[in-house]
């Protein structure tokens, strides 16, 4: 038998509401995944990518990681994985830099055997490259066989993979499939296939509700159903979050919302308040500030009956106001890289907390992988056609399918911020900076 941990979007870096504490607990929930991989002596702990948040990782989150990988590697339990969305790069991969250390083995088309099993691996493709893949594996003689790859799967929430298509077409017959990027732990069967999503480690939104963990996987005859066994695992190092829901009756207003906020155990916590109902306008402030006198670490609130009035005035408008701006910044000409931070800042779905990050992030990849995105696009009285695209996200790859960009997986219970402004600011600094690409000097 082959005894596996399979996790996955562990976002080591990711610095949730600007919180110092918040990106060390990333980092924490990692160590303790490995910490239980050697405590149970697992035959291999399997990552389905996102590993980092982001693709230049910090200098202390680099060196946490090398050295979480290397008490694994001292303990004889091999790390394999595939890269994710949010850590991929143009040019090598961080994992490929684990492996040269013998840290990590990176899954491609080669089976890596462990036990009775092989692994392969499918890094994360963007939907309009993914015509191209032809699914060929190379051949194995191991008992069973494990495909961990990152991606939106069916029949899961959000999903832009055809699963069915993916194992029927593929020269290897797969036991299952280990999953990463839906931070939502979930299994089924698909084409007689398990399908599995383990979950992210820390909860990357006010969304992901259900306690976080990682999934222990056997393969093996006497594991059950078709060879394979899936459980799951919970965390200790996971951060507290407090979800205070108030619905306020006609009258009801802030010292209702404290009184709920008060039953709960605050002490280091994130709060996230949601308020809905009728009752008496809100600040926010007034709310985290309590909380956070209550010893909560993070406070947001989320006031829905706010987005339920604008939806209501937008719903009696008689123009769409990000037509006439999408119109004007056509006439304006500007480059395709300043539609990219217009979109992310004005119309994408990206939450406000997340704004600033995701502007310099699509800056960071324009300028390591086309430059003349920021050449001014000439509008017809320079001699142009005026037909570009309304959006950098219309452009392939721009977005990469993005967590942030998708609902489940935003920093949606917030309060607002300036991030918008910020994000100009951090596109500056990028364009600036030259190529945007630090060395590996600068990062080891």
């Amino acid at each position: 038998m082959t005894r596996v941990i399979h996790t996955g979007d562990t976002h080591v870096g990711y610095q949730q509401y600007h919180s110092p504490e918040r990106r060390r607990d990333f980092l924490r929930a990692f160590e303790q995944v490995l910490s239980d991989a050697r405590e149970d002596d697992v035959d291999a702990v399997v990552h389905a990518g996102d590993l980092f948040h982001d693709r230049r990782p910090d200098l202390r989150d680099l060196q946490g990681t090398v050295a979480a990988l290397r008490s694994l590697r001292d303990a004889g339990i091999p790390f394999l994985a595939v890269v994710g969305n949010h850590e991929g790069k143009r040019d090598g991969q961080w994992l490929d830099l684990f492996e040269d250390l013998g840290l990590a083995t990176r899954l491609g088309d080669a089976p890596h055997v462990v036990g009775d099993t092989a692994f392969y691996g499918l890094d994360y493709v963007p939907e309009s490259r993914r015509d191209d893949l032809d699914y060929d594996f190379e051949p194995h003689d191991a008992d069973h066989a494990a495909l961990v790859a990152h991606g939106l799967f069916e029949p899961f929430g959000y999903a832009d993979w055809d699963t069915e298509r993916v194992l029927t077409e593929a020269s290897v017959d797969f036991d299952a499939m280990l999953l990463g990027d839906n931070h939502h732990p979930d299994r089924a069967e698909v084409a007689d296939t398990w399908v599995t999503y383990c979950g992210s480690t820390e909860r990357a939104s006010g969304s992901e509700r259900e306690d976080r963990g990682y999934n222990i996987v056997r393969f093996g005859d006497e594991a059950g159903s078709g060879g394979v066994s899936i459980t799951r695992r919970g965390l200790d190092a996971t951060r507290d979050f407090a979800f205070v829901d108030v619905d306020l009756a006609d009258g009801e207003g802030v010292e209702r919302v404290r009184e709920q906020v008060r039953q709960h155990d605050l002490e280091d916590a994130v709060v996230l308040v949601t308020i809905d109902g009728d009752g008496e306008p809100i600040t926010p402030a007034a709310v985290e500030e309590f909380a956070a006198e209550q010893g909560a670490l993070v406070a947001r609130v989320n006031d829905r009956r706010d987005r339920e009035t604008e939806e209501a005035e937008t719903s009696v408008s008689f123009a769409d106001p990000d037509d006439a701006v999408r119109e004007r910044v056509r006439e304006l000409g500007i480059s395709e890289a300043a539609r990219d931070i217009d979109e992310t800042v004005r119309a994408s779905k990206v939450a406000d907390s997340n704004v600033r990050e995701e502007a310099s992030r699509r800056v960071r990849d324009l300028i390591d992988g086309d430059p003349a995105a920021f050449d001014r696009v000439p509008d017809e009285d320079d001699g142009g056609d005026g037909a570009a695209d309304d959006t950098a996200a219309e452009r392939d790859g721009s977005t990469d399918g993005d967590e942030a960009a998708r609902p489940e997986q935003a920093d949606d219970a917030t309060s607002g911020s300036d991030d918008g402004a910020a994000a100009d600011a951090d596109a500056d600094e990028a364009v600036a900076d030259g190529d945007g690409q630090a060395s590996m000097e600068e990062y080891l």
